[in-house]
Order: structure tokens, then C-alpha cells, then sequence
């Protein structure tokens, strides 16, 4: 008699580790520099009025980031440690959460351990996850997101529950920045395309069906369409504390015509501006600090581990090919999420972008990269793969000194790290 082919098991415990290990990592110089840097220039005056029912400012962006920053400086006082240590938070999430996403969407340790390693060392979550910006919890909240999403396809017994927790999650990722809008349409549009392949003939109202039997169309219509949209509608309650808002006199719809106005508007170039391809190929750089602070030479630096950032190109590539023939939703699901997230910037109305908007796009490269390494390493080539991760880990380990602020040895320290001139 053949024996059943073992189940595989769950790496929980090792992503809790490596969650941990990262937060601890990334927690080292947390209050470094001791004043505020880049565009927490912007968001931390933001947070404070949110606490003294003050002047509306910053109205570009929705609030429930802001909301986050504030209630840190509540608890933790208005210093570097108060509005940097819900971000860190975030970060750590964010890694577990999407590993979590890939682990239910996979159902393979490799794959979901190596995208823990990618990520971790991919610098931008780093990076992210010790600046009081608001990318960090749009993209925690996308994380939550796709791991409840994916969790009640591959568990339809906790679907309802799942279901929920996603469109909440849906909802906070949007109030916490408007890139998350494309990603936040995903899970109704392929439940929708899912349910319609499966042929029911009470297509709004048949609880049978991929993808999550025992939820009918209505039903997760509500929990995916307007759940999302009441959550983020309920962030805004605080605006109508705000002195002389759209909000407060004319409304939620008002205070979004503001917005949107702001979004577009032409803005000055900026020494920092790059454009998408410039992004895919991980040619500009932003330098969120470089000057002498807290006694020393220091810096910070956002870019893509360039390792990492190029080998996930051709690897979204074989996710597209194989996933379609195959019908592996989860590679194609990075596939999708990547060009959803960039696609964004290419047609958005917005005169000066920059790298930080790769950001969520960058989690499906590396989501990509980590199937292919586990592809190689079913077909027998774990070496090359392991290689890979550790050829990761190593070019953290050297940038590391110019992503978490640590002190250099003087003012030319950084062309030590800028490789491409692009990088300066």
C-alpha cells in the first residue's frame, strides 16, 4: 500500500523568529538621528496638530498613518524613539504577514522562508520600517491583507472570518496611503473571476464554488467591497476637529476633491525625482540622510538590494510563463500584484515621483523570486538557491553600516556604497 505524501509543515515558529530577529536588527540606532529627517519633516508636524485638534496640515494624504504616528508620540513622547516606534512595529508585521501570505499561498517552507530572507535583507522594509513615514503601514495593512486573503482560500472553513479581517485590512492600508488602491480592488475582482469561472448558476447568490466555498458572491462583495470603504471612511472622523477643513463644512467628498487637487498638482523638480524604469532596474537612489548628526558622519540610504532587485525581474518573467500553464495562482498572483502596484505610476497625474513608490511593488519581485528559488531547488539545484539567499544576506551586511545610520569615517564615506552615479 503507497503511503500518503507528507503534508508540509508550517513554518510559523520560524517566521516569528526571523520576524523578531529583524525587528531586533532593525531597532538598533531607532532614535538615530535624534532630530527629524527627510519627510518625516512632513508628517510628524501632521501628527502633532492630530493631537491638539489643531491646523490641518498635510492634506494630501489620508490620516490613519498620521493617526499611528500621533498616538507613538502619545505614548512614547514627542521624540525620536515616540514617532519611530510604531513604524518599527509595522516593519516586523509586515515581514510575518507576508510570509504568512506566502505560506498559505504556497504551501512550501522554502518559498516562504526565502522570501522572509529577501525581504529582510532587501533594504527597503528596513529602511521603511525606522523612518515615521506613512509607506510602512500601507504596506503592513497590504500584507494582512493578502495573508487573510490567502488564508481563506486555503482554509474556506475560517473564509467568513478571514473575509473580514481582509476588508479591514483593506480599509487601513487605504486611509494609510492611496498607493494601496490598485492592490485593495484585487481580492473582490479575483473572487468575482473565480466565482464566474466555477459556472454557478446563481452566480450572486451560490455559496458553492471556488474560492472560498460557502461564501456567496453578495456576501463577500460586503466583506471585500464595503467593508474597505466604511474603514477607511471611519479614519477620517478625526478631521472634523480640524479648524476650518473642507471636512468639517462640506463634507467627506469635499475634503477628497482637496486632496486629489493636491495630488496632482505640478510640483518643483526635486534632486530625488526618478521615474519608473529608473525604479525597475534599481538605478535612483534617495539619500534620506547624509550630513554629520548625533556626533558623527552618518547616513541612510533607500535603494533596492541590487542583487535581489535584478534577479526578481527575470523571475517575475517565469512566474508569468509557468504560472499561466500551470495555473499556479500563486505565481501568478505575484505577477499580478507587481504590475498592479507599478502600474499605478504609470498613469498616475503626479509631476514628481520617486523610489519610495516602488516600494509595495517591490514585495511581489521579491515574492516572485522566492518561488523560483524554490522551483531550482525542487529540481535539484538547493545550492544555487541557498547561494543566492546568503549572496543576499552578505550585501545587507555590507550596506548595513548606510541603512541604519551607523557612524563613517568621514564626508566622502558614502562612495563606498554608490556604486552606479545614480546612487549619489
Amino acid at each position: 500500500m503507497s503511503q500518503a505524501p507528507a503534508q508540509p509543515r508550517d513554518p510559523l515558529g520560524a517566521s516569528l523568529a526571523l520576524s523578531f530577529a529583524f525587528v531586533f536588527l532593525a531597532a538598533i540606532r531607532l532614535t538615530t538621528p535624534s532630530t527629524p529627517y527627510f519627510d518625516e519633516v512632513h508628517y510628524l508636524p501632521a501628527a502633532r496638530e492630530l493631537l491638539v485638534s489643531g491646523l490641518y496640515i498635510n492634506r494630501e494624504h489620508p490620516l490613519l498613518g498620521k493617526e499611528i504616528i500621533a498616538l507613538g508620540i502619545a505614548i512614547f513622547g514627542d521624540e525620536p524613539l515616540g514617532w519611530r516606534i510604531f513604524p518599527l512595529i509595522a516593519g516586523g508585521i509586515t515581514l510575518f504577514a507576508s510570509m504568512r501570505a506566502m505560506w498559505f499561498a504556497s504551501l512550501s517552507r522554502f518559498s516562504t522562508l526565502s522570501f522572509g530572507v529577501l525581504m529582510a535583507t532587501g533594504f527597503m522594509l528596513f529602511v521603511q520600517s525606522r523612518i515615521a513615514m506613512l509607506d510602512i503601514f500601507m504596506a503592513a495593512f497590504i500584507a494582512i491583507a493578502a495573508w487573510q486573503f490567502a488564508g481563506a482560500i486555503r482554509e474556506p472553513e475560517t473564509g467568513r472570518r478571514r473575509l473580514i479581517a481582509t476588508g479591514i485590512a483593506l480599509g487601513c492600508a487605504m486611509a494609510s496611503k492611496w498607493n494601496a488602491i490598485p492592490l485593495a480592488v484585487m481580492p473582490g475582482i479575483a473572487f468575482f473571476i473565480a466565482r464566474l469561472s466555477a459556472g454557478r448558476r446563481r452566480l450572486l447568490t451560490s455559496k458553492r464554488g471556488i474560492p472560498v466555498p460557502g461564501i456567496s458572491l453578495l456576501e463577500a462583495f460586503a466583506w471585500l467591497g464595503v467593508v474597505p470603504l466604511a474603514v477607511y471612511a471611519a479614519t477620517f472622523i478625526p478631521a472634523e476637529s480640524f479648524r476650518d477643513t473642507p471636512f468639517a463644512t462640506h463634507g467627506l467628498v469635499a475634503f477628497h476633491r482637496e486632496m486629489l487637487a493636491l495630488q496632482t498638482q505640478v510640483l518643483q523638480p526635486h534632486p530625488y525625482q526618478s521615474t519608473w524604469p529608473e525604479w525597475v532596474l534599481d538605478l535612483r537612489a534617495i539619500w534620506y540622510l547624509y550630513e554629520p548628526v548625533d556626533g558623527a558622519q552618518r547616513g541612510i540610504l533607500l535603494l533596492g538590494n541590487p542583487l535581489t532587485m535584478l534577479l526578481g525581474l527575470p523571475a517575475l518573467g517565469w512566474c508569468a510563463w509557468t504560472g499561466w500553464l500551470r495555473r499556479d495562482w500563486a505565481r501568478l498572483g505575484v505577477v499580478i500584484g507587481y504590475l498592479a502596484s507599478l502600474g499605478l505610476w504609470l498613469v498616475a497625474d503626479k509631476s514628481v515621483q520617486f523610489y519610495y513608490h516602488y516600494f509595495l511593488p517591490s514585495f511581489f519581485l521579491l515574492g516572485a523570486l522566492a518561488l523560483a528559488l524554490d522551483a531550482l531547488a525542487e529540481a535539484g539545484r538547493r545550492k544555487l538557491s541557498l547561494g543566492v539567499l546568503a549572496a543576499s544576506i552578505a550585501i545587507f551586511v555590507y550596506f548595513y553600516p548606510i541603512l541604519s545610520a551607523a557612524p563613517l569615517e568621514n564626508a566622502q564615506s558614502f562612495l563606498n556604497w554608490a556604486w552606479l552615479e545614480g546612487w549619489r
